[in-house]
């Protein structure tokens, strides 16, 4: 069962974190568990995403499934900036 009303809400957490500005980000909602996919630019940053989730009603669980990749160009960190929920 899809919930929009929580996509919505962990959208906007993790939009409005200024810690994950660049990020590369997606996530599914089911039955109120968050699971977090995609890549980050350091750990800080993977923990972050979590920790924007934590207070958000809805969420009783959180799957932090998102790797931390280091890119030697800035520019490639930012070609494919993005957060998406998978449906």
């Amino acid at each position: 069962m899809i919930d929009s009303a929580l996509d919505d809400r962990v959208f906007h957490a993790l939009e409005r974190n200024p810690y994950i500005s660049d990020r590369n980000l997606r996530f599914e909602t089911r039955a109120g568990r968050v699971t977090l996919r995609g890549q980050v630019g350091s750990y800080f940053q993977k923990q972050m995403a979590q920790e924007a989730l934590r207070y958000v009603d809805g969420v009783s669980e959180i799957a932090n499934e998102l790797e931390v990749t280091w890119h030697s160009n800035p520019r490639e960190s930012k070609s494919s900036v993005g957060l998406e929920a998978i449906a």
